[in-house]
């Protein structure tokens, strides 16, 4: 039902919601069935009123539309996920007003994805959804969100970085496992040396280094900046016999850029070479941030090379150094006139634990 009837003394009333407005009303009438022909009526007068004129499209449709309209200016993961909610999880969603949509419409549906998925999974289905509804609003297919569903509570997962005693192995473990793409090997030292997404080193052109300022600036990124990152010696050293004046620096062979994922497999045989689990394409873009911190670089200045938009977003890519902990607690110790056991193990005589 798209409205609920109820009595009021004898006559029937009907209540709805349609984008977020409610609306309640007389029938005026005491027969139940013409009372629900005046309250569809009214309740499809609101949903065209609602949306300009025009019907309200079903979510498919709208999803549909959103690839036709924002596929072409939108990043290749916001695509690719809408297309893929699109095609494999709209549920028994698809076909309703998008304006019809509650909430318990929502929780439902993620429950089913719940089935299969975990919980991380969930709530990206649901910024998917989030961004295609909020969409319709810019629209002015809906006044507001119908629904508001928040997001799941997951469990927080240790995130690997590249440690600095294992990197040069790694990277030689790279370069064996990417023997046939020179242009690989140098798209993930990208990543690792300038905190580069694994699209930017796919798009990293040579016109875009400053040989004699020993900079990088992206020139096509997820925010749209156009800020110059250091390059470190051990990364110009590298390129300096590959350089050349203009193009692709990690293109394929054919001159094209590089596929999405394109530096998994790599990534991949070499975490197995070098028993580094959990490195990954992003993974390399946390590990350049976190070494930064440790060395001692503010946060103003990560969160500028990182190109971020707000100093929170940089945090959450630092992950806590516990060796930098325990210094710091060996040396309060120090202060407060505790002697530290030695390496033996044994404590100090008269001491006690």
């Amino acid at each position: 039902m798209t409205f609920a009837l109820f009595k009021v003394k004898k006559i029937w009333h009907y209540r709805f919601q349609v984008a977020g407005n409610r609306v309640q009303r007389s029938t005026r009438e005491r027969a139940k069935a013409r009372a629900e022909a005046v309250a569809t009526r009214a309740y499809d007068e609101e949903v065209v009123r609602t949306n300009g004129g025009k019907p309200v499209p079903t979510l498919r449709a709208l999803f549909a539309e959103w690839l036709l309209v924002r596929g072409p200016v939108s990043s290749p993961a916001h695509v690719r996920s809408v297309d893929t909610c699109l095609r494999l999880h709209l549920y028994d969603l698809g076909d309703l007003p998008v304006s019809e949509i509650t909430a318990r419409h929502i929780e439902l549906a993620r429950n089913e994805h719940l089935a299969t998925r975990e919980p991380a999974t969930a709530n990206h289905w649901l910024r998917v959804m989030r961004l295609v509804t909020n969409w319709a609003v810019a629209q002015g297919m809906l006044v507001r969100r119908p629904w508001n569903v928040a997001m799941l509570s997951t469990q927080k997962r240790p995130r690997k970085i590249l440690p600095l005693d294992v990197a040069m192995q790694w990277l030689d473990a790279i370069d064996g496992a990417g023997r046939r793409s020179l242009a690989v090997s140098t798209a993930i030292r990208f990543m690792f040396g300038l905190g580069l997404r694994e699209s930017e080193a796919a798009s990293a052109r040579w016109e875009w280094i400053d040989w004699e300022r020993r900079t990088y600036t992206p020139g096509i990124t997820k925010g749209k900046e156009a800020e110059p990152v250091p390059m470190p010696a051990w990364l110009v050293d590298y390129l300096q016999p590959l350089r050349q004046a203009e193009g692709l620096i990690t293109a394929r062979k054919d001159g094209s850029q590089q596929p999405p994922g394109f530096a998994r497999r790599p990534i991949a045989t070499a975490n197995a070479r070098c028993k580094t689990k959990g490195i990954t394409p992003h993974r390399l873009r946390g590990s350049f941030a976190t070494l930064l911190s440790e060395s001692g670089v503010p946060i103003q200045t990560i969160q500028k090379v990182m190109r971020h938009k707000s100093p929170s977003t940089t945090m959450a890519y630092l992950e806590k150094n516990l060796d930098i902990a325990v210094q710091a607690q060996g040396r309060m110790a120090e202060k407060m006139g505790f002697t530290p056991r030695r390496e033996t193990g044994e404590d100090p005589p008269g001491k006690p634990h």
